[in-house]
């Protein structure tokens, strides 16, 4: 019996919340600021990677954004690079759902832990019409249910970023755009800050 609960724990770890897609591991010493910004006539979004991995965001991030929001990113933004641990929730490993909920949690927000019951809460919202703070959702199993989630910290143009924990890589950013991720992806919500 405990042979088949370790096996079950082993397989949801590979489709509970992962990329399946194959990427080298490099360990890098320093990691260079980055800017991740947009300004379109519907949507302006700017968030700031500096090098020691925290995110910095203007005061208004969206029109329809608030304060909430912004701190909800930069407590998602300083897991950057925590590897990816199965049901994990602080920086020595998280996993996707983890992410999302610490974040959360520590903006006084409850909310549900497995990426699932997250999918089910919230409002329905277009991808196109998705803005930050919004929670995307993807399949990434052979089932169709949700099983992966990030929160949208960037708009440019068409494109949406998303920051989320994959088993091969663990807390990463990654684009609607990038083929697995658009393929995998189901729906977005948008919940109350």
């Amino acid at each position: 019996m405990k042979k088949l609960l370790f096996m079950a724990m082993i397989a949801a770890t590979f489709y509970s919340c992962g990329s399946k897609k194959k990427a080298a591991s490099k360990k890098e010493n320093s990691r260079p600021s980055v800017t991740i910004s947009n300004t379109s006539s519907k949507r302006t979004n700017s968030v700031v990677v500096s090098a020691s991995g925290k995110a910095s965001s203007p005061k208004t991030v969206t029109e329809s954004s608030n304060n909430k929001i912004n701190d909800v990113v930069e407590s998602a933004m300083s897991f950057l690079g925590t590897r990816y641990k199965y049901g994990g929730t602080t920086k020595k490993g998280m996993d996707c759902s983890g992410l999302v909920y610490t974040s959360l949690l520590e903006n006084d927000i409850i909310f549900e832990r497995s990426s699932y019951l997250m999918s089910q809460e919230g409002d329905y919202v277009k991808l196109k019409n998705v803005i930050i703070g919004d929670l995307l959702f993807f399949s990434t199993g052979k089932s169709k249910r949700v099983n992966h989630v990030g929160l949208v910290i960037a708009l440019e143009g068409e494109d949406v970023k998303f920051i989320h924990s994959t088993t091969s890589r663990g807390v990463i950013i990654s684009s609607i755009k990038e083929g697995y991720w658009s393929n995998a992806y189901k729906t977005a919500r948008r919940i109350k800050y």
